[in-house]
């Protein structure tokens, strides 16, 4: 009984020792790991944020009628450019029955006025003529007849303009004609021949005939997440991205940020502008959509390396690399940040451009 489990230690012992042996064997077996190594580069970072909108006028006026009627003719279309004073468009007018009924009480009172003051002149002029009456009773007659013919004449201009928006003698300042009041180019006609419009007030803002703008001085207008807004401020530079337009970017300036956001979709938006500035001859279409990138940071050649490439001490969060002093020999080194753009960050103390950096979360294959 003794021999046997005496046996069977040994036998214990020797299956132990023989697995330890081969576990020893393949560890050592296994090639080492070789890390890979990389240097940093100069380079220009750049932190910004995107702002998603459109390119639009910086000031848009619409033109708008000061007397309400029918359009008769429109002088021009979307595209062309207008100085201020030229015609846009003309108007008929539909007189408006009260004010018409009104004007023309006035002129048969006017008339009637004027008939009994003819009379009453005649009849002093024959008495004056004969050495009836004095100069003075004569004089009295003639300027009561004057006015009356004055009193006539403006009812029967009163009658024209209601019925027809203007007088004679009247043409170059009638309202019947639109004029621009700006120079710029035609951006939309919403109007066509034969359309009613209505005129412009204090009750009502009227009825646009055309919409104008200086299609050389053109903003970026668009939005911006509330999460972002708080990083921006006036005055950052923007690098504007038109869709329509490959192969170009646009300077701009940030002028303007809403002191109010709008909640959109669940997220509160605020409205920002840009103006263009050092814009070359390319024709930019007011409404086309545009990207803004706003730079929030630059920093011009310094050195830089993938974010990657970075770790982070467990207890006091500083960042460091790992440097290589030999064959696959590394050291720590601290290391002082500068700005990211998420996928390179600048490096401003402790290391150089000739160090090799350890790839320490490389993939294995």
């Amino acid at each position: 009984m003794k021999k046997r489990t005496t046996f069977l230690i040994l036998l214990f012992l020797v299956l132990i020792f023989g697995a330890s042996l081969y576990y020893l064997f393949q560890k050592n077996s296994q090639s080492p790991v070789i890390y890979a190594t990389e240097q940093p580069e100069t380079k220009t970072i750049i932190k910004n944020t995107v702002a998603t909108g459109s390119i639009v006028p910086k000031e848009e006026v619409l033109i708008k009628p000061n007397i309400s009627g029918i359009v008769e003719e429109i002088y021009v279309e979307a595209g062309d450019d207008v100085k201020s004073g030229d015609p846009i468009a003309k108007v008929r007018v539909v007189p408006n029955i009260s004010n018409l009924s009104g004007a023309q009480n006035q002129l048969v009172t006017a008339k009637i006025a004027l008939d009994n003051e003819t009379k009453l002149y005649n009849r002093q002029k024959t008495l004056f003529d004969k050495g009836v009456i004095s100069a003075n009773d004569y004089d009295t007659a003639e300027a009561a007849y004057k006015q009356a013919q004055q009193s006539y004449n403006a009812a029967r201009q009163s009658v024209e303009i209601v019925r027809t928006g203007t007088s004679k003698g009247f043409d170059n300042v009638a309202n019947t004609m639109i004029r621009s009041t700006v120079s710029g180019m035609v951006l939309e006609v919403p109007i066509k021949v034969g359309n009613q419009i209505i005129e412009s007030n204090n009750f009502n803002e009227g009825t646009t005939i055309v919409s104008l703008a200086d299609v050389n001085n053109m903003i970026f207008q668009g939005k911006l997440d509330e999460s972002e807004v708080g990083k921006i401020k006036l005055g950052l530079p923007l690098e504007i991205t038109i869709g329509a337009v490959e192969d170009k970017k646009f300077d701009a300036v940030l002028d303007y940020i809403a002191p109010k956001g709008v909640a959109e979709n669940g997220a509160v938006q605020f409205a920002i502008k840009g103006t263009l500035k050092n814009r070359d001859a390319t024709f930019i279409r007011a409404g086309l959509s545009a990207n803004a990138s706003i730079i929030l940071g630059k920093a011009e050649n310094v050195i830089a390396i993938k974010e990657a490439l970075l770790q982070f001490d467990g207890k006091t969060q500083k960042p460091f690399v790992e440097v290589e002093k030999g064959a696959q020999q590394f050291e720590r080194r601290d290391v002082e940040l500068g700005i990211s753009d998420g996928i390179y960050v600048e490096i401003k103390k402790g290391i150089s451009k000739n160090d090799k950096i350890k790839v320490w979360n490389q993939v294995k294959q």
